[in-house]
C-alpha cells in the first residue's frame, strides 16, 4: 500500500514528467527502409510520418505494386523503431510501472517484459 501512497503523492510531479516525455516524442524521429533503401519512411515519437522518400527509379519501372509493398514495409518497420524508441523514454516516467496496452497510437504496446513477464 506505500507504492500506492508515493505514487498519489507524486501524481502532480508524475503528470508533468509525462506531459514533458510526451512533448519530447514529438522532437524524436526514426526511420525506416525497404527495398534496399530505395523507400524510406520517417516517423516520430507521436507515431506520425513525417517524410516519406522513394527513389525516382522506382516510379520509371511503373510496378505499382512493388512501391506499395515497398511504403507498406518501410512505414512499418518506421513504426516499430518508433514504438521502441518511444517505450525507452517513457520508461524512465514510468518508474518501472507497465506501460498499459493502447498507450501508444496505433495500438501498439512497446516490446519487452510486461507484467509477469520475463
Amino acid at each position: 500500500m506505500g507504492n500506492l501512497a508515493d505514487l498519489m503523492r507524486n501524481a502532480g510531479q508524475i503528470r508533468e514528467s509525462v506531459a514533458k516525455a510526451t512533448e519530447a516524442l514529438g522532437q524524436l524521429q526514426v526511420e525506416g527502409s525497404s527495398g534496399g533503401g530505395a523507400v524510406t519512411a520517417k516517423i516520430n515519437g507521436r507515431m506520425e510520418m513525417v517524410s516519406l522518400r522513394i527513389d525516382p527509379k522506382l516510379l520509371a519501372d511503373g510496378d505499382a505494386e512493388l512501391l506499395e509493398d515497398l511504403v507498406v514495409s518501410a512505414v512499418n518497420a518506421a513504426m516499430a523503431k518508433a514504438r521502441d524508441a518511444a517505450a525507452q523514454s517513457l520508461a524512465s516516467v514510468a518508474g518501472g510501472l507497465p506501460i498499459p496496452p493502447g498507450f501508444f497510437p496505433g495500438g501498439g504496446v512497446p516490446s519487452g517484459p510486461g507484467p509477469g513477464g520475463s
